[in-house]
């Protein structure tokens, strides 16, 4: 995850490498230089009880390899298959980008950025959801 740069707002907790890090009273930078580094905005968390819909349970499930919760290969194991069953729900080509985004970064290890693509989808999801409870 070489280069990662986050912009953390006052009082903000962050975790990395499964340690929690809380910011200042003022805004701030870090740059996370450590290639691979586990690193969760603490603000974008998925509690357990919020991961009731597909989207949300992948991005619960990328989260847990964030935090040390789960085994890498294991949650790879569980995330790739239901990637493609969204795949072929979410056919706009947006969601499709971002669904190969998640994919691509999975594969590469790049477990924050395949958490960041699939969190970009949630809004989607619950337009979906929505509009089939109308």
């Amino acid at each position: 995850m070489s280069g990662l740069v986050l912009k953390l707002g006052p009082r903000e907790r962050v975790l990395i490498n499964g340690a929690v890090i809380e910011n200042g009273d003022k805004r701030s930078r870090l740059s996370i230089v450590t290639p691979n580094a586990n690193v969760l905005r603490l603000r974008d968390a998925i509690h357990p009880d919020e991961a009731r819909t597909p989207v949300r349970r992948l991005c619960y499930t990328a989260q847990l390899i964030l935090t040390g919760d789960a085994e890498p290969d294991d949650a790879r194991s569980q995330i790739l298959p239901r990637i493609e069953e969204l795949s072929h729900i979410l056919i706009d080509p947006d969601s499709r980008r971002l669904l190969t985004q998640a994919t691509d970064a999975l594969l590469g290890d790049q477990f924050y950025q395949c958490l960041k693509a699939l969190r970009a989808l949630i809004p989607r999801e619950d337009r979906l959801l929505a509009a089939g409870h109308k």
